[in-house]
């Protein structure tokens, strides 16, 4: 083959190159970004956003996804899948989510050493964070609640569960908005979304990027009641789920003017309040991210750290309190390059 030949065979390459190159960008500029708003788990907000060549709005079936989903996990419905067993002891899923979430949190409890156990609905009822009114209960009564509290003390597979003890309450409030946002982001992506952020109360999942062709930017609130909506910092989210937990905005105060935090270790039946301010954990999706988060805040930060560390496919950003009383912080080794500067966001 002589020069020519190749230099014009080349030549074609690079053209064919170009064209497809010009071709990709435009497809991805011509796509519009989708953003859906709405409420679910009764007030709390959602915000979802997706690049779409056709411009589906998904709005009526992910509601419909969400009100399936309630059904099955929500304990405010007298109904509900989870109120059913809560209050007669067994029963048979119509629904696929509560075997997922049982199977995911029987996971993390057995990783966190006991840190994670949704079975401590009756000491979240007990402390004002459930059903009814503040109890505030004394050594007595926790002891007493601790007899119902134990992953151990349940039973399950595909089909449905029950519990072992009379009285038992299972309580996913520290997992279920970070599942109902993979139910819908696994909608988005049947759907043939390769691009989108999901957001409820705060939890979030996002993949591939957005609009301006960047990964998906999330702030880090700042740890103090006082600031609502206050920035302590951003990440860049790469195909992660993400979730936060923090006692400074969830506690109440007693009578005696105590305050306590919702959350409860499952080995004492008492809240816990300590130097670990923020636990912001990323995974592969939300739900194991909104579990590990409550697991690292109910451990502190050492332990918490030590479990992050543990898994490979986890990674955090801690907030916390120092022994001089500043606040500092924790980034997981993986996570460093995808913190944002503010001034970058």
């Amino acid at each position: 083959m002589d020069k020519r030949n190749i230099r014009s065979r080349l030549y074609a390459l690079v053209l064919l190159i170009s064209i497809i190159v010009v071709y990709k960008y435009r497809e991805a500029n011509n796509r519009q970004e989708m953003h859906l708003t709405g409420t679910t788990m009764g007030t709390i907000a959602y915000n979802i956003k997706y690049l779409d060549g056709d411009d589906r709005n998904f709005k009526k079936e992910i509601d419909s996804l969400l009100i399936d989903f309630n059904q099955a996990l929500s304990t405010y419905i007298p109904n509900s899948e989870i109120s059913l067993l809560n209050r007669e002891s067994k029963v048979n899923f119509g629904f696929p989510y509560f075997a997922q979430v049982l199977q995911a949190s029987a996971e993390v409890y057995e990783k966190s050493n006991g840190a994670f156990d949704p079975t401590i609905g009756q000491l979240i009822d007990a402390w004002g964070f459930g059903d009814g009114g503040l109890i505030a209960p004394d050594s007595a009564q926790v002891d007493s609640l601790l007899n119902l509290v134990g992953f151990d003390k349940i039973s399950f597979d595909e089909t449905g569960v029950s519990t072992k003890v009379k009285g038992l309450k299972l309580n996913f409030s520290a997992v279920a908005k970070g599942q109902a946002i993979d139910v819908v982001g696994d909608y988005l992506a049947a759907q043939g979304i390769e691009d989108y952020m999901v957001e409820i109360g705060g939890e979030v999942r996002a993949k591939g990027k957005n609009k301006e062709d960047e990964y998906w930017t999330i702030g880090i609130e700042v740890p103090d009641e006082n600031r609502v909506g206050g920035l302590f910092d951003a990440v860049r989210l790469k195909s992660q789920g993400m979730a936060t937990s923090g006692n400074y905005r969830n506690f109440k105060v007693l009578e005696d003017g105590r305050k306590v935090a919702h959350t409860i270790d499952p080995k004492t039946g008492y809240p816990k309040m300590q130097t670990l301010l923020s636990a912001t954990v990323f995974a592969p999706n939300c739900m194991y991210a909104d579990a590990y988060a409550t697991a690292c805040l109910a451990m502190g930060l050492e332990g918490a750290r030590r479990l992050i560390l543990s898994d490979e496919s986890l990674e955090a950003y801690f907030i916390y309190a120092g022994d001089d009383g500043k606040i500092q912080t924790y980034i997981s080794p993986g996570m460093k390059d995808q913190v944002v500067s503010l001034d970058e966001k």
